[in-house]
């Protein structure tokens, strides 16, 4: 049993040393708080409208076209940057804006698919293969069997030389290209430093799924396996026995020397581990990591815990949880995750702090009222640290976590709200420094990292609030940070 009571305080630290302090931490941050080092900064540059009806409707609190794990519905490539959403009559729409010369605006591919559940996990994800240029797009799918295409080659690497249409896609299929399957949920690409792609999903369900990897290479997918394990025995802190369980991963992040970084948290199959049934069994915060392209998985300390397709991470593996916490918090499952300049990993998670209850009854209200955001994060000797973000998200939903060049971390809140600490402070400042209610965004967004690394400009795509399944428009907002 693993259980945290927080103490009554604004703000929390807590330094969790772990058997890391023996693992290789990676490259040495010698003067990572640079007193030179230039602050967090916002600059709104523009907002434009990809779409005034988009598909609206409030589904497990959020909206299908904005996901915290969606990875990615808004992507840079090449000089062109891509997002995609369900448009007011269903259909899947891609569309994509050049970054250099002339605005020539955002032209739009309405794809054949609509959408086939009023379901907010049917989300879209977009994915490019820059060996051969491709553009994948996966789809709305819930337990189901995904639908899939593919672009021609060379859309994403020569933009410029293809017409952007429907037709410059392949048919919708049910299939990973002529990979089956089967059914899934929460389908991300992945991009690995030497231009590989990959393509996550869970199988299974909520309370009883497994996490699974899939390859992209010489323009056909395979079945790498699944890398985490729903089997295993866990007593809930009233002492009642969970058997089954799944993964959510708070994101799947390449840092630049190739390692693949995976936070997450467990979420139990027994509803009875919790003090009331409305709260959720999530729990703790664990952590991985794999230097040979997902197809094997260490712990913390660095002892091989799992290896892909034949023995997968559980909870009963050794020394994954960096941060524990009981399960009547409330905690949110795949919030964000980043990684800084110097390879480590970084958290975002939000739930009840016990100054407030020691039992969630009602998760979404609970968390509105009483939620908070914590940065967890490794550092330099191995060691955790995990820190209260001083600003409530006052909201039911995630954040997303980002740095810019100079290492400064932003959390974008939900609605759009910005808050940032300085590398300088070992993230410890934080502060508002960008927040327009006039946005009038719903709750979570998007954000495109490979711009954001590319230019320094972190763009945001948002749908607005609407009244019941009256369609809204979604949106752009580009901001540059640092």
């Amino acid at each position: 049993m693993r259980t945290t009571t927080l103490a009554a305080a604004a703000l929390l630290t807590l330094s969790l040393t772990s058997a890391a302090a023996s693992a290789d931490p990676g490259p040495a941050h010698g003067g990572r708080h640079d007193p030179h080092a230039d602050g967090p900064s916002v600059t709104k540059l523009s907002d434009t409208v990809l779409d005034e009806r988009a598909l609206y409707f409030v589904s497990y609190d959020g909206l299908v076209n904005n996901n915290s794990f969606q990875q990615d519905a808004l992507l840079t490539h090449a000089g062109y940057q891509y997002a995609t959403w369900y448009t007011e009559s269903r259909h899947a729409v891609v569309a994509r804006r050049a970054l250099r010369g002339a605005d020539t605006g955002w032209e739009t591919a309405l794809l054949p698919h609509r959408l086939s559940a009023d379901d907010s996990h049917n989300v879209i994800s977009l994915g490019i293969s820059p060996d051969d240029g491709r553009l994948h797009v996966a789809m709305d799918t819930h337990n189901t069997r995904l639908y899939y295409t593919a672009s021609v080659a060379g859309l994403a690497s020569r933009p410029a030389a293809h017409e952007w249409t429907a037709e410059a896609f392949g048919p919708v299929r049910r299939t990973l290209g002529d990979l089956e399957l089967g059914g899934m949920t929460y389908p991300r690409f992945l991009r690995t430093p030497e231009g590989r792609l990959q393509f996550s999903y869970r199988t299974g369900g909520s309370g009883d799924g497994t996490m699974e990897l899939a390859e992209y290479t010489d323009g056909h997918w395979r079945h790498l396996g699944a890398w985490s394990s729903p089997s295993g025995r866990w007593t809930g802190p009233n002492g009642e026995v969970s058997h089954t369980r799944n993964m959510y991963p708070h994101g799947l992040t390449y840092d630049d020397s190739g390692r693949l970084h995976a936070s997450f948290t467990w979420r139990e199959g027994n509803w009875d581990v919790l003090c009331h049934p409305g709260g959720l069994t999530n729990h703790d915060t664990g952590y991985v990591y794999s230097d040979d392209r997902g197809r094997t998985w260490r712990n913390d300390a660095g002892r091989v815990v799992g290896v892909t397709g034949s023995d997968p991470v559980g909870i009963d593996d050794p020394g994954l949880v960096v941060d524990p916490l009981g399960p009547n918090h409330g905690l949110m499952n795949q919030e964000s995750q980043a990684v800084d300049a110097h390879g480590d990993p970084h958290v975002a998670i939000s739930y009840v702090p016990g100054r407030f209850t020691q039992c969630v009854t009602d998760y979404a209200a609970d968390r509105a009222r009483w939620g908070h955001t914590f940065h967890v994060y490794r550092d330099d000797d191995g060691s955790w640290t995990k820190r209260e973000v001083p600003v409530a998200p006052e909201h039911t939903q995630r954040s997303k976590l980002v740095f810019d060049g100079a290492d400064n971390a932003y959390l974008v809140q939900p609605r759009g709200r910005i808050v940032a600490a300085s590398a300088e402070s070992g993230w410890t400042d934080w502060t508002v420094l960008f927040s327009e209610p006039g946005m009038n965004a719903f709750g979570e967004v998007n954000v495109d990292t490979a711009r954001l690394d590319d230019e320094g400009v972190l763009s945001v795509q948002y749908q607005q609030t609407s009244e019941g399944t009256t369609p809204s428009p979604i949106r752009v907002v580009d901001f540059r940070l640092g």
